[in-house]
């Protein structure tokens, strides 16, 4: 189910949010966790019991983990016993097929196997309930929904237990709530359980609150629907061109139209989260900064998929020493730590050497290009952000390194820079071009600028006309992008959040 599917909005969430008002206090908990086990059951009946296989076994880490706090040996080996669980799921699940058909294959090439290493889908065979539910129209095995962000998510949850940062949960039920709650379960943010735990015992939705959460879903509801999925269209095209028809042009059309729509899709999602977890009573922490007005690497991620950096800062970057070992084991554990990012997102060699290129960029900069930088003008920081960025997410769209070439070669002169065949214009009418222009303008701090100026003026307003009237204009202004994001819904069909594959 998703956000943006006629299903939710119309139906799921309008009731859930009367059940929700109605319910007693201490009946909404169960409420939100059927709500949320239905939400991610819908499209994944089977996966639910990995999911609930997850959340059983990380609370039970859990309670284990602090019982074992005053004799550190054990609390090593309850500690190792979770992490072999959780990354076993995504293991299994998420890189087991991918790494034994890449092992088959070098294997095959230096002459030590005859044959394909055998897959999940051969070890499933070819029963009807195999096809159905657990693979894919190529026969391989179908990736449960959201897996890397819930594993992490309940990983965290048993790590900061042993770290003496949490104390363990004795109730399941509330463990089962924090990984499964449905605005954030299938792509984040990736919550800590101290940040919703008091809410998670008690909270109350206010006026304002709610208010709050209608608007921030509105506004991810247009970034995604009247921008993303736009813009989505060149990019899915340009990137799937054959190289014949690959121009400068197009190269470049198609590039910056994914770098909108990665951003717009996953940001928007975020903000449905966040505004979804308000009208529920949960304040969920910030996922983006606006990272497209970055000027270095470094800053970009801080701005970018935050609670995915933070994750790996506390998790990995800091026990693996962080930056308190010398410059050259600090430069090891960037490194390592973004190969592991990029890893996360995919299993693919591509995503691998998309992290180790942000990674490298993060190292130069440490190494005292950083330091460099800052002494140039703002506007040559900024571009040289995006541009590294930008040619960056070429290897995160690409299929394979061939087609990353390809496409990164014809950005910078390889292809011609016009042609018959294919010619720019016929991929651009006009709500492409307002898309374009519009993400563009979105990327950049002015909606949170003119946010901050109603709220100042609208706290500064003593006359109840002008308070009456600021407050008009949002209204009608969310009823707007609410109208505008619909009508785009039931004339297109393109509708997938690109991080619910990952």
């Amino acid at each position: 189910m998703l956000f943006s599917s006629p299903l939710f909005l119309f139906a799921f969430l309008p009731a859930l949010l009367l059940l929700h008002a109605l319910a007693p206090r201490r009946a909404r908990n169960g409420l939100l966790l059927l709500a949320s086990l239905l939400f991610f059951g819908w499209g994944e009946p089977v996966y639910l019991l990995l999911m609930l296989g997850s959340i059983a076994g990380n609370w039970w880490f859990g309670l284990r983990a602090e019982r074992a706090l005053a004799e550190p040996r054990a609390l090593r080996r309850v500690v190792g016993a979770a992490t072999v669980f959780n990354l076993g799921l995504l293991g299994a699940f998420k890189y087991a097929d991918w790494l034994l058909a890449d092992l088959g294959r070098g294997l095959a090439a230096l002459g030590l196997s005859s044959g394909a290493w055998p897959s999940f889908a051969t070890l499933l065979g070819e029963s009807e309930f195999a096809r159905e539910w657990l693979l894919t129209d190529d026969r391989r095995l179908r990736l449960p929904l959201g897996i890397s962000f819930f594993t992490f998510q309940a990983f965290a949850y048993v790590l900061d237990v042993a770290r003496g940062d949490l104390r363990a949960e004795p109730r399941l039920g509330r463990v089962a709530l924090y990984v499964s709650l449905f605005p954030q379960l299938v792509a984040g943010p990736i919550v800590r359980y101290r940040d919703v735990a008091a809410e998670i015992v008690r909270r109350t939705v206010t006026r304002e609150g709610f208010a709050y959460g209608v608007r921030r879903f509105v506004i991810g509801l247009a970034k995604k629907v009247l921008i993303a999925n736009v813009v989505a269209v060149p990019a899915d095209l340009v990137f799937g061109l054959p190289s014949a028809e690959l121009t400068g042009e197009l190269a470049w059309l198609g590039v910056v139209a994914y770098t909108l729509q990665i951003y717009f899709d996953f940001s928007g999602y975020s903000d449905m989260a966040i505004g979804l977890g308000h009208l529920f009573g949960f304040r969920v922490l910030e996922n983006f900064r606006h990272p497209y007005v970055a000027r270095s690497i470094t800053e970009f991620w801080r701005r970018w998929h935050i609670s995915l950096s933070t994750w790996f800062r506390d998790y990995l970057y800091v026990p693996l020493g962080g930056n308190r070992r010398g410059e050259a084991r600090t430069h090891f554990n960037l490194v390592t730590v973004f190969a592991l990012c990029g890893l996360w997102h995919g299993a693919s060699w591509t995503f691998v050497a998309w992290g180790l290129y942000h990674g490298l960029f993060l190292v130069v900069e440490r190494a005292g290009i950083g330091a460099r930088l800052e002494r140039l003008p703002r506007a040559l920081r900024h571009g040289y952000v995006l541009l590294v960025v930008i040619v960056g997410w070429v290897l995160f769209r690409a299929d394979d390194f061939g087609r990353a070439l390809e496409v990164a070669g014809a950005l910078f002169g390889a292809a011609p820079w016009s042609s018959a065949v294919r010619p720019l214009a016929q991929e651009l009418d006009s709500l492409v071009v307002c898309a374009l222009l519009a993400g563009a303008l979105g990327a950049t701090p002015w909606l949170a600028t003119l946010q901050a100026w109603h709220r100042r003026a609208t706290e500064a307003a003593e006359r109840p006309r002008l308070h009456a009237a600021l407050d008009c204009c949002g209204l009608v202004a969310v009823v707007a992008l609410f109208w505008l994001a619909a009508v785009q819904l039931a004339s297109s069909a393109y509708n997938p959040f690109i991080y619910f594959r990952f």
